[in-house]
């Protein structure tokens, strides 16, 4: 009975993890005694989330050596993709801006579901992609390797179109480089190095840290739970039309699916379609909504919100389907 109630625990964590976080905040909602302590609980969970995340990163670094996070051909792909599309949609947006043509007013109308795609498809790659493709029989270290450089590109690419987008902003390259650089360090090079300071001083502990690769997922567990419960809370509170929301939806759903389907082909050819996929559809929401409300549209959050449902149903049934 024990075995069965883990082995079910274990095969449907995500969806748990999914219902709990969207069904513990609509419950808060419709218990008023409870809302003064709203602040409080939401600044546990935001002081939760970046702590979860590190600890998931320094056990599947202590699982990685040094050697081992070398480039691809399908990260160069991949980030060839996130890129280019992101850019072609700035400018499509930074020219309708300039522009005075019924074709710009229709971009600048439906601005909102321009900058869904662009937040979609340049946010970087979760920093829990490599405990999912560990999962699923991939190489993890691969998918380390394009975190990390997809992490770099963000930090150069979008400070670099802010000013564009929103000149009155006042925002430099500089100020945003900084930023995004600040968010990224603690969060995806401090798991990295204090891992493998961990293994050169103190080898056993190391030892015994790597052979709980299955905390690292039950961590995730948790993160997702809180990352769905604030992905809900950012939905209903958005204040949108529900026309706008419906489109948002649809938009970063068209942009989940197209990467995780363009990831795999990027990668089945030379037997990294779990890597290559997983690397280019799994994001790091958290960020990109820390990136669309600092930068880009408030609004933005939504989008990032309705991302991190469409990804993590992907992953549970790939899991799912690989539990079978």
């Amino acid at each position: 009975m024990r075995d069965r109630l883990l082995k079910f625990l274990k095969d449907w964590m995500l969806v748990i993890g999914m219902v709990s976080g969207a069904g513990a905040y609509l419950i808060y909602m419709q218990i008023p005694s409870i809302h003064s302590a709203g602040p409080v609980l939401e600044a546990i969970c935001r002081r939760a989330q970046p702590i979860l995340l590190f600890l998931m990163l320094f056990i599947s670094f202590s699982r990685i050596e040094p050697r081992q996070l070398k480039p691809a051909k399908w990260h160069i792909k991949n980030l060839l993709i996130q890129v280019l599309i992101f850019l072609a949609l700035c400018f499509t947006i930074i020219w309708a801006i300039h522009s005075k043509s019924q074709a710009a007013a229709w971009v600048i109308r439906h601005r909102i579901l321009f900058e869904t795609a662009m937040l979609c498809m340049i946010c970087p790659t979760a920093t829990a992609c490599a405990v999912v493709t560990g999962k699923l029989g991939g190489d993890m270290a691969q998918v380390v390797m394009y975190t990390i450089l997809i992490n770099l590109i963000v930090s150069v690419v979008v400070p670099l179109t802010v000013p564009l987008l929103y000149p009155q902003a006042g925002i430099t390259f500089v100020a945003a480089f900084s930023r995004i650089l600040a968010k990224v360090f603690p969060l995806l090079i401090m798991p990295c190095l204090t891992a493998w300071a961990v293994k050169w001083l103190l080898p056993r502990i190391h030892e015994w840290i790597a052979s709980k690769m299955n905390l690292s997922f039950y961590l995730w567990s948790v993160s997702l739970t809180i990352a769905v419960m604030m992905s809900t809370r950012a939905i209903i509170k958005s204040g949108v039309g529900i026309w706008t929301l419906v489109g948002i939806a649809i938009v970063s759903l068209a942009c989940c699916i197209f990467q995780f389907w363009v990831g795999r082909l990027n990668g089945k050819k030379i037997g990294c379609r779990i890597e290559a996929s997983q690397a280019l559809g799994q994001k790091n929401t958290v960020f990109g909504i820390w990136m669309g409300y600092t930068f880009w549209n408030p609004l933005l959050s939504v989008a990032g919100g309705f991302y991190t449902i469409w990804h993590n149903v992907h992953n549970t049934r790939q899991l799912y389907k690989r539990a079978q």
